[in-house]
């Protein structure tokens, strides 16, 4: 069968810091390959609509699938697939991704007949079997694990039997050069470990996986990145090395094959003191860059997110990445009812510290606990909104007021990291990008006032609204069994197999906030 696999348009942020490239679309497009069929790949956040429809035309597929990991992108998707429906007719069109998995029953009402499927959990692991039904007999694809149908749900969705076997088809790609997160461009991703075994209340890594943590073998991790021709690699790992060994085994291979690299990643601070031995490592073959989401600069803030990194630990393992020459990134996440003081103080505190600072606003997704224990009604229900850019919960501010503020703040990350500025601190290596024919990130150094701008955010409010959102359960309880939440089943210690059981103590401590000081 002809499959053409399709990743939604870049997101409010995707403008100005990074553009990633789609791996889990790379990933479930090499699952399908490999089982035997015709496999074309587009990316809309760098291609156009008008790309995606000569690509309708000239390759007819018979099975179009949509990856939404983002709620933002829904109206997009629907609008595509119906699009696709007029043209082809006899088309099956899918939809999955983590979104995907939360909201499968919207979707297919959004889509009146134009969505005949979404599948939940990971694709790759059923995507053959999905495919090889609508081949056969259409009728048994809501027999397949993770699918949801207008006739029914299948089984529950069910993990890839090994990360190993993951195979990106990344020679799918057509724009490869337009990939990247900050000066690592172009860039590639890569993923080492899946899923996330804490449990923050904002998140949804954990419910999405069932609280597991699997782990790709050394010996695979290592031929994944030799075999990657960017100079630049993200690792997309919820949380980077929560294996000390794992990703010391990962670092070694690396150094004794020769392979240069740049790498950001992403982790927990806890994690970073706790490991230090691999991130000290990692630092010397080329470690660059790290992503550390804080969350909150007080412990009042910590425990409303169940972040429980305490602030000396997390000033801690900031000292120590800039004790290895690592620019650090941090997360702050704006809660709707800060005042002009509370903003206040956060810019004064972004302006005492050298790392870089994102601000990102408080936002109740479905699959996170807070979507259904936030007692505060939601102020929109359309999916544009849903991009921890925009508020849509009650402001204290009035929210012209609320998003003024907001991007008042963020100016903060633009004066510091943005600009002639940084052009001046980082001449050789945007002269190296310009000789390269990369100029992903000497543009962004200029676009944040075009992107980050409040009367934008506002305006957005005011747009039309064709597909509404799902709302959370009118019962809103103050403590929720996890259980509600996932959508892999939680398989307990046996999910966690790739931690050690001293990994797996800390996981419990650091969850719980009993581990010692």
């Amino acid at each position: 069968m002809k499959l053409l696999a399709v990743h939604p348009s870049g997101l409010m942020y995707t403008k100005i810091f990074l553009r990633l490239e789609p791996l889990g679309l790379e990933i479930v497009a090499g699952a399908a390959r490999a089982a035997g069929h015709e496999v074309a790949l587009i990316d809309l956040q760098v291609e156009s609509h008008a790309d995606f429809d000569r690509l309708l035309r000239s390759f007819r597929p018979d099975v179009i699938a949509f990856s939404c990991n983002y709620l933002a992108n829904v109206p997009e998707i629907i609008d595509l697939a119906k699009s696709a429906k007029r043209d082809l007719p006899r088309c099956f069109v899918v939809i999955g991704g983590h979104s995907a998995s939360f909201t499968a029953e919207e979707l297919l009402e959004h889509g009146n007949g134009a969505v005949d499927c979404v599948l939940k959990g990971e694709g790759e692991a059923v995507l053959p079997q999905l495919l090889e039904a609508v081949a056969q007999d259409r009728a048994s694809v809501a027999q397949v694990p993770g699918a949801v149908t207008l006739d029914g749900a299948g089984p529950p969705p069910r993990f890839i039997t090994s990360l190993d076997d993951s195979r990106p088809a990344r020679d799918l790609l057509r724009h490869r050069r337009k990939y990247f997160i900050g000066m690592l461009d172009p860039c590639a991703s890569v993923e080492f470990a899946r899923g996330c075994p804490w449990d923050c209340t904002f998140c949804s890594a954990w419910t999405f996986y069932g609280r597991s943590y699997r782990a790709m073998s050394p010996e695979r991790a290592v031929e994944e990145v030799a075999g990657i021709r960017e100079p630049g690699i993200f690792l997309v790992d919820d949380v980077a090395f929560v294996h000390e060994a794992h990703g010391l085994a990962i670092g070694e291979g690396l150094a004794r094959r020769g392979v240069r690299k740049e790498y950001y990643l992403e982790t927990r601070g806890d994690v970073l003191l706790r490991n230090k031995d691999v991130f000290r490592f990692w630092s010397k073959i080329g470690l660059k860059y790290m992503f550390i989401g804080l969350e909150a600069i007080d412990e009042e803030g910590l425990k409303r997110f169940r972040k429980r990194v305490g602030l000396d630990k997390n000033f801690e393992a900031l000292e120590f990445a800039r004790s290895l020459g690592i620019t650090v990134a941090i997360n702050l996440i704006a809660d709707p009812d800060w005042d002009r003081d509370r903003f206040e103080t956060i810019r004064q505190w972004c302006l005492e510290i050298p790392e870089i600072v994102n601000i990102s606003v408080n936002t109740p997704y479905p699959g996170t606990e807070i979507w259904r224990t936030e007692t505060r009604p939601l102020q929109s229900l359309d999916y544009r909104l849903y991009d921890i850019q925009h508020a849509v919960l009650p402001t204290r501010l009035p929210l012209p007021e609320f998003y003024a503020e907001l991007v008042r703040t963020q100016q903060v990350l633009n004066r510091k990291h943005l600009g002639w500025r940084v052009l001046a601190e980082t001449a050789g290596i945007s002269a190296r990008h310009l000789l390269r024919g990369q100029t992903n990130f000497l543009r962004m150094l200029w676009k944040f006032n075009s992107v980050f701008d409040p009367r934008l955010q506002l305006a957005d409010h005011a747009r039309e609204v064709r597909y509404r959102m799902a709302p959370p359960p009118v019962q809103r309880v103050a403590k929720l069994d996890p259980k509600a939440l996932y959508i892999h089943p939680p398989l307990g210690r046996r999910g966690r197999a790739a931690l050690d059981d001293a990994g797996e103590r800390f996981v419990e401590e650091t969850r719980m906030g009993t581990a010692s000081p």
